[in-house]
């Protein structure tokens, strides 16, 4: 009977250390897939998209260039989720100037997308900023003569046309607050010196003229 009894409890024990054993196991195996998660999520968000060639002066666009002061141009991706933090900064940015600068969003829409694919929430708040003038960007025209391709690209341009700045005005992807590129273009309207006139872009990838409608992070 006794030998019975801790052969039993031998058997009870030995599952015991096997389920704590996995158990264990589990939790190293959960854990790191959780850092793995979280690393590459912070490489995705301080992850800068593509830029094209830049023009140093003001190209041919239908946006029509401030004479009298100086003008700044945003493209946009209108489904983006990360250019919500892009047109927050914006407006932080049209408070700040103070009717020294106008600011053009213009907002792709590729070929082949349906006629309200660029009226979006994102669309209504940065036209609800004073001083902001929304423009659809048919098929990226807009977007290629500028040197953009990744959303949130914004660039400022002085009366006689010279850029001014070319870049993101935010931290990182979607993120919201001080940054160098806000304070950059902030400086430049106010006619002071900056240590950065080009900052890295974080958004979604801008559709290029006649290629397919991209998916945007919330999409895929």
């Amino acid at each position: 009977m006794e030998c019975a009894l801790l052969i039993c409890t031998a058997s009870l024990m030995e599952r015991r250390r096997k389920f704590i054993c996995a158990t264990a196991v589990g939790a190293v195996l959960w854990a790191g897939f959780v850092a793995g998660g979280v690393r590459v999520l912070l490489n995705y968000e301080s992850a800068p998209g593509p830029v094209a060639a830049v023009p140093n002066s003001w190209p041919g666009s239908r946006v029509p260039l401030a004479q009298d002061r100086m003008t700044l141009v945003m493209l946009a991706h209108p489904r983006c989720p990360c250019t919500r933090a892009s047109v927050g900064e914006l407006a932080r940015i049209m408070a700040d100037v103070q009717g020294q600068a106008v600011a053009y969003v213009l907002f792709a829409k590729p070929a082949n997308a349906g006629a309200d694919w660029d009226d979006t929430d994102l669309r209504r708040s940065a036209a609800a900023i004073p001083g902001v003038t929304t423009l659809t960007d048919e098929d990226g025209a807009e977007a290629l003569r500028f040197g953009a391709e990744t959303s949130g690209h914004t660039l400022l341009f002085a009366p006689d046309g010279r850029l001014l700045f070319n870049g993101g005005i935010t931290e990182t992807r979607g993120h919201a607050g001080d940054n160098d590129g806000e304070s950059a273009i902030v400086a430049l309207v106010h006619r002071q010196p900056v240590e950065r006139s080009q900052t890295f872009v974080f958004g979604c990838r801008l559709p290029a003229p006649g290629q397919p409608t991209p998916l945007t992070l919330a999409e895929r």
